[in-house]
């Protein structure tokens, strides 16, 4: 990768990897596009910008072209929950800009990568440890999508010799932008309620475990996985990975070392806790580790002192400047 067209990068992913990207390779080597205005977001402002609604496939192309980029990282789409609200509209965005994007890496022979995640996963795979190759009959809209983009993305590769690239990320969590209509968001909104007000009530039931990792490690594994030896990958789309398996009895101990007086209870949405039901207990990430040395930094221990260690941060600034 030299120079990266960056879809939906206003996202909870995007919001992130634009800076660590613009760190790697460069502030004006890194295009960030996305549906909103430049004024709404700092990373818009700090670099190069364009609106880009991924539907308009001209568009996007006329933005490849224009800045010459050599790879195309694909984030926008509607979330899981989100998307079980609305899936025709999720089907329409999650696919139609993926086609389109795949479309353009064609056109421009550019390097591809898009998310997949365990979405991808259904009630008939296998719980525990699952495996890189396994049964895929997801029972949600956003697994249907992620499911058939890991397929259009194999055939790119195998019919027009796209470089595309993938991984299957468990839930994401972050300090930095809020949760975006996720089934794994508790994991999210659990750290900013232990600080905020010391409680915090989850709409996943106990003893649900789901994987999760720490947004620095999703952003390496993005780079990695690209700067990998297209030789060596015999899965590129898309490639398990995880750093912890945790229900939320675990992250409420976990914050208790730190708080001790935080609460946990529960009011279950029976939504969202059906599409995590349906998705794995833990996955196995031995292929990644093989073929590209995935690997991760952060533990459930070291994430949640880093998440509480920030969170306060961010917040005494805001009190500081009145926001």
């Amino acid at each position: 990768m030299k120079r990266i067209l960056v879809t939906g990068a206003l996202g909870q992913i995007g919001s992130e990897l634009v800076g660590r990207l613009r760190e790697v390779y460069g502030v004006d080597n890194v295009i960030a596009t996305d549906i909103k205005p430049k004024e709404a977001s700092e990373i818009a402002q700090a670099g190069p910008y364009e609106i880009l609604d991924v539907t308009d496939a001209d568009r996007m192309f006329d933005i490849a072209k224009t800045y010459q980029v050599d790879t195309i990282i694909h984030l926008a789409a509607l979330l899981s929950a989100t998307a079980e609200a609305k899936p025709l509209l999720a089907w329409n965005l999650n696919m139609g800009g993926l086609v389109n994007a795949l479309e353009v890496a064609r056109e421009l022979q550019l390097q591809f990568f898009t998310p997949s995640s365990i979405g991808a996963f259904g009630p008939t795979t296998p719980k525990d440890r699952t495996p890189q190759d396994t049964i895929q009959r997801p029972t949600t809209m956003y697994g249907v999508n992620k499911v058939a983009g890991e397929l259009l993305c194999d055939y790119y590769y195998h019919k027009f010799g796209v470089d595309t690239r993938s991984v299957r990320f468990p839930g994401l969590i972050s300090y930095v932008t809020p949760p975006g209509g996720g089934t794994t968001d508790y994991a999210v909104e659990i750290y900013y309620e232990a600080v905020k007000h010391k409680k915090y009530t989850s709409y996943i039931a106990k003893g649900t475990y789901m994987d999760m990792m720490y947004m620095p490690d999703a952003l390496n594994a993005i780079i990695a996985l690209m700067e990998a030896d297209p030789a060596k990958l015999k899965h590129r789309n898309a490639f398990n990975v995880t750093a912890m398996s945790v229900e939320p009895e675990d992250f409420a101990r976990s914050i208790r070392k730190h708080i001790p007086e935080f609460e946990l209870d529960y009011d279950v949405d029976p939504v969202r806790q059906a599409i995590a039901e349906s998705w794995p207990n833990s996955i196995d990430p031995t292929a990644a580790i093989e073929e590209w040395g995935f690997k991760v930094e952060y533990d459930l221990e070291k994430m949640t002192e880093d998440m509480l260690t920030k969170l306060r941060q961010r917040f005494f600034q805001k009190e500081l400047v009145g926001v």
